[in-house]
């Protein structure tokens, strides 16, 4: 499925103005929608289709946002102008939309504050997103950007196990991406609604073989509750880690 949309939507990028910063307008339109429902969008984007296999940390959005969006398109542009080879490519623009900005700093101080790079034996979490990013896969549940009424979708409206376009990503699509991930993966869904998602797929049997981190915050600056949702949880988040680390 994956191999197919970016064949399909490869020559609509290649017209895509080059060198400038795309917006809404060339990115959110027909050309690059895959679906629709009601108040929902799914638009193609480039950066979830290279899967690290031997990943030992599997961090997972509910859906890429407009800025991984945008920078994913602008990423990928930038190798095809290059010549590079297209799984290089991929990969560049994975590491470069992965949780970027604010979004990736307060990831990262809450992943350190959990001992992650001391289980990891890595200097600090950081470089997870740098040098030592063999170690991580970044993901979503839903593997391309999903807007309702035009804003990025939150996972919260509509209930995205009983919405049938996006209970196909989560339920068939999702898990068959983790499956292709080498066992004992460490696995941090990032907030409620991805982690509700997690827990449903561990009960049905569809996610085995990985170690399920709870409670870890959604890291987004807009998440008011995260200072405290962390606090709470710190304690038993770390334990897991270290002794998750232990086995390794």
């Amino acid at each position: 499925m994956e191999c197919s949309l970016l064949s399909k939507y490869l020559p609509a990028i290649e017209k895509l103005p080059k060198g400038e910063p795309l917006t809404k307008d060339q990115l959110m339109t027909e050309e690059f929608l895959i679906s629709q429902g009601g108040d929902l969008d799914i638009y193609y984007a480039p950066h979830n289709e290279y899967i690290n296999k031997d990943a030992k940390i599997v961090i997972v959005g509910i859906t890429p946002g407009w800025s991984q969006m945008r920078i994913a398109f602008e990423s990928f542009m930038k190798g095809l102008a290059a010549e590079k080879e297209l799984n290089a490519i991929l990969k560049e623009t994975k590491k470069a939309a992965s949780f970027s900005g604010g979004m990736r700093r307060n990831l990262i101080s809450m992943l350190d504050q959990c001992g992650l790079y001391e289980a990891l034996h890595i200097d600090g979490s950081d470089t997870l997103f740098e040098r030592n990013r063999p170690l991580l896969h970044t993901t979503s549940v839903l593997k391309y950007p999903v807007f309702f009424r035009g804003n990025n979708y939150t996972g919260h409206q509509p209930d995205l196990l009983k919405t049938a376009m996006l209970a196909e990503y989560a339920t068939e699509v999702f898990p068959e991406e983790l499956a292709q991930i080498n066992g004992h993966a460490l696995i941090i869904p990032l907030g409620i609604t991805a982690e509700r998602i997690i827990r449903h797929l561990y009960t049905a049997k569809q996610l085995t073989g990985h170690i399920i981190v709870s409670g870890f915050p959604h890291p987004s600056g807009a998440n008011g509750h995260r200072a405290k949702q962390f606090e709470q949880n710190k304690y038993a988040m770390t334990d897991l880690i270290r002794r998750w680390g232990e086995q390794l």
